[in-house]
């Protein structure tokens, strides 16, 4: 059961922005959702440290989402030891001697002192569900948007104090979630090749709880958008 009209927020969020990719839901809980289907693609064979999973990183599954829903479990996400950890399938120390871990410190990519600040998921989930927000068969606990940087400017206006994160991108889903404030992302190496994204995306993680309020304010701040564009417009004529 949901307590919120889904599709409606979606759809308006969607038409609002102009969003090339729909508005995903994505849950935590304890065990699979009921009537969800697993996400069921093969395991590559495991690295010598055992890592393995579904997909290459749990950010692959926003743009497999997309299309449709499906569950996920710790396993699927494995591959990835930086996405486990932010989701809270995996602990620092757990994860800390895989090879790529190794190969973002070696890089500088990330440095020892970092590591421990980057958001979390708590409590670690028995599942993540995904999929498109407008058939969310449960009230989702974030709602991911990917946005081009004149739909980011929009949301930037519509959120005050939006926070703007870097790398690693994932973990924009865990302050939504745990902390229950929007959060966006300028993206990272690691997720940009892996998702295929386009290098003018941008990513933002809003609290499922919140998006009605902040629908309200996007579509008040991109009709005055849309006022003052056409105002530019019509001045330009003039040179």
């Amino acid at each position: 059961m949901t307590t919120q009209d889904w599709p409606s927020l979606a759809a308006a969020l969607s038409d609002t922005l102009h969003l090339s990719a729909p508005p995903l839901a994505i849950t935590f809980s304890d065990a699979p959702i009921d009537g969800v289907p697993m996400f069921d693609e093969p395991m590559p064979a495991p690295m010598p440290d055992g890592r393995t999973g579904r997909v290459p990183a749990g950010c692959v599954f926003w743009m497999k989402a997309a299309d449709r829903t499906f569950g996920t479990v710790a396993e699927d996400h494995g591959n990835c030891s930086v996405g486990s950890v932010t989701h809270g399938f995996k602990t620092l120390e757990e994860v800390g001697g895989n090879s790529d871990v190794a190969a973002l410190l070696d890089s500088g990519w990330v440095t020892m002192d970092v590591v421990p600040q980057i958001p979390v998921v708590r409590e670690k989930p028995g599942a993540v569900t995904y999929g498109p927000l407008s058939e969310t068969p449960v009230d989702p606990d974030v709602v991911f948007v990917r946005v081009t940087g004149r739909q980011m400017m929009v949301l930037s206006d519509a959120i005050p104090g939006l926070r703007i994160e870097g790398k690693p991108q994932c973990h924009i889903v865990a302050i939504a979630k745990e902390e229950g404030v929007p959060a966006a992302s300028v993206g990272c190496a690691l997720s940009r090749v892996r998702t295929g994204m386009s290098p003018s995306e941008m990513t933002c993680a809003i609290p499922a709880s919140k998006l009605a309020e902040i629908v309200e304010s996007v579509q008040q701040h991109a009709g005055a958008d849309s006022t003052v564009g056409k105002y530019a417009a019509e001045d330009a004529t003039r040179f």
